[in-house]
């Protein structure tokens, strides 16, 4: 029998246990190649607005995908060496040499990674039109999908992953020179020590992740400016991870020490058993239940964030670019050579029309605020009134004298509270002006463009100031299904150019804003399923270990007369307790970072983010869900001897 032939049987023999690990690196392998196919494809490039974004992050995700996975391979290697000592010492006794052995491992590796690879390329090739047509659906693209082979794609995939699995293989190879024989038969013998519990480490662990949360939750002062966003949020996160780990290490031991001093309870049916072997494996559990629920909490919150963008997008785009069309008068010329444009899309007629007159002057607030208001743009109530009505909204104002309202600027968080009682003075050629300003209104009329800072003023107040001030006059259309309107707004833009500092379209504005957010979605969405595929696989696999680890004692109970059922209960206990607690503080990470994220985008754009928050929690527990059925099943398969 040659070493070929032996790595392969042992392949065969142990591919149960190899099983949940092959189908991730499989897994794995197809969202790289679906990564890499997308990042080279012009006919999708071709069709999209951020072509050059989109290569751009495709390429960072792959890298990222690659420093996953490598992790993700070689913490499964480190687990499968660990189960198979005693295999590999019974080879040691039959005579085989260590560099022997080595060599068969290292071909086992390398074989399974070949497999996989070709597997996955293979699967890759077929989903990834399908994979693009999604992408494409999320763009609301028209794009022809057309099913090909990526070239580059594969050649890519196969030289980034033929490098992990010959590194990881190497390392198989090196680690039989690390332990001696009798290490080797004597592994699963080698129990950990009772975990010592510190009351202070405890209470420490509780207070950091207390004091981490309420630093993310607190509300956020008015003058709040980035560097103090960034200071605040930089305690947080160091808190929260190493109130994390210290919650693992101290907190959970202290509890399990706790329950075992009911005693009534601790030596009822399998309580003993179940708590001892959570108690004596939670030291080396902490780490990788610190990572996992780190690891978690970002992917719940990016993949939360990601969708409550792109969920809020038509939104946000309807802020920053209130009317289908807005440019700047050029003269009678020019504004019918546009308005013939739009007129002429029968798709999309137009439902309002009207002109505003914007005048430009330089002013001062009666308070500091820490934003900068020059020049202030002044509107008359009348025209803010059509516009409103144009575009369907409610809020109108009614002014006299020299009463005046300021429109929130756009991406504040300024209340009615804030001007309300106070004045602007304006700076004109024939002297000050000074306006009252009875109250603040939401909704901007005009495309952003910083300063964002528009006063609407009476009728009169208006006109007195237009007779020294020439106004700027604005043409803005508003059009039925604005959000299909591609070719007349590629017109518009082409005519009119830069007015704003966004588009002078919505359409393109929400282009733009549903591409982008498409892309992170699609890209997020398939990366935290890899992340929790690898995570929920690490955990599955310490929980086999520790099966096999544990048979003996289940061997006790079931011949001191323990039921199978019983037997079952006490692995779902365990189990439970393996898969929940880490989920369960990711949940609560992911929900106070979310929570805090949601506040924050609804303050600036009004849009409610419970339901992207419900749909990536949900996610992420219906997958930990399988994860701890298919343990539960091994697990009760191995400690029952079937």
């Amino acid at each position: 029998m040659t070493l070929f032939s032996l790595a392969k049987k042992n392949i065969k023999g142990n591919f149960n246990h190899y099983f949940v690990y092959f189908v991730t690196l499989v897994f794995s392998m197809v969202i790289y190649y679906t990564f890499a196919a997308l990042q080279h494809s012009e006919n999708i490039q071709e069709s999209i607005e951020l072509s050059d974004t989109m290569r751009f992050m495709f390429g960072v995700s792959s890298v990222i995908l690659i420093l996953f996975v490598a992790v993700f391979v070689l913490y499964s290697n480190s687990f499968f060496t660990r189960k198979r000592k005693k295999e590999v010492g019974l080879y040691a006794i039959l005579g085989l040499r260590k560099k022997t052995i080595a060599k068969m491992l290292f071909y086992e590796n390398l074989m399974m990674g070949i497999i996989a690879l070709v597997i996955g390329i293979i699967l890759g090739t077929l989903l990834s039109k399908l994979f693009a047509m999604i992408l494409v659906k999320l763009m609301g693209s028209t794009t022809e999908v057309d099913f090909g082979i990526s070239a580059m794609a594969i050649i890519q995939t196969v030289i980034v992953f033929m490098v992990i699995i010959l590194f990881t293989s190497v390392q198989g190879y090196r680690l039989i020179y690390r332990f001696k024989l009798i290490e080797l038969f004597h592994a699963e013998k080698k129990g950990e020590p009772i975990p010592k519990v510190s009351p202070i480490s405890a209470v420490i662990g509780v207070v950091l992740l207390v004091g981490s949360y309420w630093l993310i939750l607190r509300p956020l002062p008015d003058d709040w400016t980035t560097e103090y966003l960034l200071r605040n949020d930089g305690v947080a996160f160091l808190a929260l991870v190493i109130g994390t780990h210290l919650f693992f290490r101290s907190v959970t031991v202290y509890l399990l020490k706790l329950s075992q001093r009911n005693k009534s309870r601790y030596y009822r049916g399998t309580k003993l058993i179940e708590t001892s072997q959570l108690l004596y494996r939670i030291r080396g559990n902490a780490r990788t239940f610190t990572v996992i629920a780190l690891l978690s909490a970002a992917t719940i919150s990016f993949f939360g964030a990601t969708y409550g963008g792109y969920y809020s997008n038509e939104k946000s785009a309807k802020e920053a670019v209130p009317f289908s069309y807005s440019f700047l008068s050029r003269g009678p010329e020019f504004d019918s050579q546009v308005k013939n444009v739009i007129e002429a899309d029968d798709e999309h007629p137009i439902k309002a029309q009207l002109e505003i007159p914007v005048l430009q002057v330089e002013g001062t607030l009666s308070f500091p605020l820490d934003y900068d208001i020059n020049p202030v743009k002044l509107i008359s109530e009348s025209t803010f009134n059509q516009a409103a009505k144009a575009l369907n909204r409610d809020e109108t104002v009614s002014l006299t004298g020299d009463e005046a309202a300021v429109i929130q600027p756009r991406f504040t968080e300024y209340t009615e509270a804030t001007f309300q009682g106070e004045s602007v003075t304006l700076l004109l050629d024939r002297g000050s002006r000074q306006l009252q300003l009875d109250h603040m209104v939401e909704g901007n009329v005009l495309p952003f463009d910083y300063p964002d800072f528009y006063v609407v003023v009476s009728h009169d107040v208006f006109a007195e100031i237009e007779r020294q001030e020439a106004p700027l006059t604005y043409n803005v259309y508003e059009v039925e299904n604005e959000t299909t309107a591609q070719a007349t707004s590629e017109k518009v833009n082409k005519l009119v150019g830069n007015d704003f500092q966004v588009s002078s379209s919505f359409y393109t504005e929400y282009k733009k804003g549903k591409e982008g957010n498409a892309l992170t979605l699609f890209i997020y969405g398939f990366l935290g399923l890899v992340f929790l595929a690898a995570t929920g696989s690490i955990i599955y696999f310490k929980q086999l270990t520790e099966a096999n680890e544990a048979t003996g004692h289940y061997e006790i109970l079931r011949k001191i007369g323990v039921s199978k059922k019983d037997i079952r209960r006490s692995v779902k206990k365990q189990s439970l307790f393996v898969f929940g607690l880490p989920l369960t503080v990711g949940v609560m990470h992911s929900s106070v970072i979310l929570y805090f994220t949601s506040n924050f985008i609804s303050d600036l754009i009004g849009v409610n983010l419970t339901v992207p928050i419900l749909t990536a929690i949900s996610v992420f527990i219906i997958i930990y869900t399988i994860y701890y059925a298919l343990t539960v099943n091994t697990y009760h398969r191995i400690v029952s001897g079937n």
